[in-house]
């Protein structure tokens, strides 16, 4: 029950199949991200060549090998076969060696923080750090006997189907809002919401308000991912509490980037961005923004979207927007759901996280049970 020394090479093959009969398309398209995650590959990729894609069929492995710091890379435990981008690898567990790894051991070991250190250490490049398959087919791991391995996998298994069916439950609470929604579209005549929101140019002159955000394409202020001078905000516009901000910008964003202030407390935002109050006594802010950040009005900021070298969709834009506008029991019992989903929805990201956090300690509790079996058949 020892631990034995082998390199990747020995345990693992590229396989980088082509899709060149083109049996899998835009739906099938997926990338790999640095949380570990296959999620769909976003934008418009109607027009790319798909059979110059690679397969990733079920229990194969994705990783992208550009990168710095973290490596993108994912585990297909599904029953589905995806496509990825030519420039992504796609590798799996040898034949020969299925008796000696078990392949979501592998996924375990590969999401550790432990293996992005030494990832980027090995990775080489100037502009873009590379991390080269033979390199990685080059490098040695030390592996638990197999019923150990199934052990922790097991663990990590059923972890993994907690959260997969928190998940269900999640996408069928988002479907009852949907159906509401649409229902709403159905009944009640749509309204333009310009009546009811105010546009808003208060500028921080006294510099009063150092709390300055920026603003993402996950409908939520953030913290500015460019370095802010926070002694010259004079110029930046407030956004006070409920307030709604958005960037007119839509060309680099795809989606509208948008937020409402719930921080209860003034901030300030670029003096790029519209900033626009809403009448409470008629709708209701959350739900004003939950319409605005459904993935139809993304498409519909686009369409209305205008500009030759940038796409914009301004304020007077904004204000064309029509929506039903029921009464506020109503609004407030479609909110009330809404943020049951959020809420939700952040408890499942927070599971995701606990699971890719556990890996090392599985990962280090099974060399640690193999190394303590080791030390026992030695000593007897």
């Amino acid at each position: 029950m020892a631990l034995t020394k082998y390199k990747f090479g020995d345990l693992i093959e590229l396989t980088n199949q082509k899709n060149d009969d083109v049996c899998y398309g835009e739906d099938d398209a997926i990338g790999v991200n640095i949380d570990k995650i296959i999620i769909p590959m976003r934008g418009n990729i109607s027009e790319k060549d798909f059979s110059q894609f690679h397969l990733v069929p079920p229990r194969h492995f994705a990783y992208n090998p550009r990168g710095s710091r973290k490596l993108g890379i994912g585990f297909n435990d599904t029953e589905k076969t995806y496509i990825i981008t030519f420039n992504d690898n796609v590798f799996r567990i040898k034949e020969a060696a299925k008796n000696i790894i078990i392949d979501a051991y592998l996924f375990m070991y590969l999401c550790r923080k432990e293996w992005d250190r030494y990832a980027e250490y090995i990775s080489w490049g100037s502009s873009t750090e590379v991390f080269d398959w033979n390199n990685f087919c080059e490098e040695e791991i030390k592996l638990p006997p197999l019923p150990i391995q199934q052990k922790y996998v097991d663990v990590y298994n059923a972890m993994l189907a907690n959260q997969k069916s928190y998940e269900r439950g999640l996408d069928d609470l988002k479907l009852v809002c949907d159906a509401y929604i649409e229902d709403l579209r159905r009944k009640i005549p749509c309204e333009s919401i310009g009546n009811y929101i105010t546009q808003k140019n208060d500028r921080n002159t006294d510099k009063s308000i150092d709390y300055v955000m920026g603003l993402s394409t996950q409908k939520k202020f953030r913290e500015p991912q460019s370095r802010v001078n926070r002694d010259e905000l004079g110029s930046y516009k407030i956004v006070k509490p409920y307030d709604f901000a958005f960037v007119p910008t839509t060309d680099s964003w795809k989606v509208l980037a948008f937020s409402f202030n719930t921080f209860e407390k003034d901030i300030v935002v670029s003096p790029i961005y519209e900033v626009f109050s809403v009448d409470k006594d008629k709708i209701i802010p959350e739900y004003l923004a939950m319409w605005l950040s459904r993935t139809e009005f993304d498409r519909y900021t686009r369409f209305h979207s205008w500009g030759s070298a940038r796409e914009n969709f301004s304020y007077e834009d904004m204000c064309n927007v029509s929506i039903p506008i029921p009464k506020k029991n109503i609004q407030k019992s479609i909110v009330d759901i809404y943020n049951a989903y959020k809420e939700r929805k952040s408890i499942n990201e927070r599971l995701k996280t606990q699971i890719k956090d556990i890996c090392p300690i599985l990962i280090k509790g099974s060399i640690e049970e193999a190394m303590e079996a080791e030390n026992v058949h030695t000593a007897v």
